[in-house]
């Protein structure tokens, strides 16, 4: 590691990551400091009983040639080498609910989307038509979204007036329908007073064009990031965790590592959690009505997962997942569990190997969790890098709550207990620790249609070479990170220009690279 370079980046995740590959394509010394064992956030896997998990990427939209997370990708130089899985075009994600046998599919390519639908809800084709068109022409209004020059958070204050929840009752009086239409909210932990629609429909709109699971898990990502990274001359560094950053007269000077090296830079590029970075730096050095803005923002809530290491061929792969609702009535309000009702909802996906056969190896379950009920033990913190045993009543508060979602996995999988080798549960602190996000909320900030300027953070700050990235700038996702990383490098180097260069690297590539 060098005393100096051009942009220090603090963090690994997907939004650091582009953010580092475009600053080292633009020639500049580039240098990502990451203090866990491995880089990616979001983006990590791990492995119990020799089987890949992902952490937090479990499927990713848009990346069929020409659509927008591919272009972005293309530019990148990362399609080389990326392994992927096409999920089932006829339902990759499948909605039920308790006391209904009948499957909702939500199809791949909106003609499809519809005509699956509407098989379901032959007297309701003018609603998912309506619901089609009115989430395509939200996306139309996020330039970014669509690789074009304009404002990141889109050009029509309107969209940003209208909850999800609001649109969906106004198409139509169908309840089921409502509810398949919504099914998919735990996306973006949809709340029904508060989630605007364009959050919705970023969220949904590119996995309806196209829906992929990475093969042997979303790591792939990374490596490739981070090759490109070091064939542009920039460097990365995990075990690096930044401990302090130094300001002065508003300008950052250097950041002290863990170990006690310190490392000076020209930008500095902050891919943590926002509230991390102005207490790691000082809140002295920010105005007070910011600093209160950015520590008041309400994170969203966090989650609950069990991954389960599956027998040999013992059960069948499934190309498609699930978002399961115990009551479709109250589609919006699961993450208002009780104890008695936990888990009201939950999601279930399978991992995909490279050559998959017809039998699968893991699976994993991810419901709601607030940060509250493992409050009692925060003050614990345990990572590959920094391993620490959280006590006996933390090891049982999991067992006991893997159990309970086990009997509702037991609904829809009858079999499922003998087809099980092993149990393994992540509660919010995992994701705290492992990923950085405050109370281990799964999708960093709520955002608010009452108050929409509320939830939005610049990634240009006070500090004159101080910069934001990540999901808490715009949106969250693969795509929405990737999308932060542009955002900010446009604040550095000029937006136009560097939209041009992606666009331009698209066009002169015609061949397709992507292995599925």
């Amino acid at each position: 590691m060098k005393a100096h370079y051009d942009v220090i980046i603090i963090g690994s995740g997907m939004g650091g990551l582009v953010a580092a590959n475009i600053m080292a394509r633009e020639g500049r010394s580039v240098c990502v400091l990451e203090k866990n064992n491995q880089f990616g956030g979001n983006l990590q896997t791990f492995v119990r009983d020799r089987t890949i998990f992902d952490t937090g990427v479990h499927y990713i939209g848009g990346l069929s040639p020409g659509q927008n997370l591919y272009r972005y990708f293309d530019y990148l130089g990362i399609l080389d080498g990326l392994h992927l899985k096409r999920m089932n075009r006829d339902g990759f994600d499948i909605i039920t609910f308790d006391n209904d046998d009948t499957i909702y599919p939500h199809a791949q390519g909106y003609d499809n989307f519809t005509a699956q639908l509407v098989e379901k809800f032959p007297e309701e084709k003018k609603a998912i038509e309506s619901y089609c068109e009115k989430l395509q022409a939200i996306c139309n209004k996020f330039p970014l979204y669509n690789l074009e020059e304009g404002k990141p958070y889109g050009n029509d204050p309107e969209i940003f007036q209208q909850t999800a929840k609001a649109y969906i009752e106004s198409i139509t009086r169908n309840e089921k329908l409502r509810a398949v239409l919504a099914g998919s909210n735990l996306l973006y932990a949809g709340d029904p007073d508060k989630t605007p629609l364009y959050v919705h429909a970023l969220s949904i709109n590119s996995y309806i064009e196209s829906a992929y699971r990475c093969a042997d898990g979303g790591s792939q990502i990374t490596k490739l990031l981070v090759r490109r990274l070091k064939e542009n001359g920039g460097e990365v560094y995990k075990h690096s965790e930044v401990v302090d950053m130094t300001c002065k007269d508003k300008k950052l000077e250097s950041v002290t590592i863990k170990n006690g090296n310190t490392v000076s830079g020209d930008i500095f590029i902050s891919n943590i959690e926002p509230k991390h970075t102005l207490r790691m730096i000082g809140e002295e050095h920010f105005r007070k009505s910011y600093t209160r803005r950015i520590q008041d923002m309400e994170s969203i809530i966090s989650a609950f997962s069990i991954h389960i290491v599956l027998k040999p061929k013992t059960f069948k792969y499934l190309n498609k997942n699930y978002y399961h609702f115990k009551d479709y009535r109250k589609i919006w309000e699961a993450h208002n569990y009780t104890e008695q009702t936990w888990p009201e909802t939950y999601m279930v996906s399978m991992g995909v190997r490279k050559h998959q056969d017809e039998w699968g190896e893991q699976l994993t379950a991810i419901t709601y969790m607030r940060y509250e009920e493992v409050k009692e033990w925060e003050d614990t913190f345990n990572t590959v890098a920094q391993k620490n045993d959280r006590g006996k009543t933390y090891e049982a508060f999991k067992k006991y709550k893997a159990e309970i979602f086990l009997k509702e996995l037991e609904k829809k999988f009858p079999n499922i207990r003998e087809c099980i080798q092993s149990v393994h549960a992540s509660t919010p602190l995992s994701y705290r620790d492992y990923i950085g996000n405050h109370k281990g909320s799964m999708y960093g900030y709520v955002k608010d249609v009452n108050e929409p300027l509320k939830s939005f953070i610049s990634p240009r700050t006070k500090i004159e070479n101080l910069f934001l990235t990540g999901q808490s700038l715009n949106m969250h996702g693969i795509l929405g990170v990737t999308i932060s990383g542009v955002v900010t490098c446009s604040e550095i180097l000029g937006g136009a220009s560097l939209i041009e260069k992606i666009t331009d690297a698209h066009s002169k590539k015609s061949n397709d690279k992507i292995t599925v």
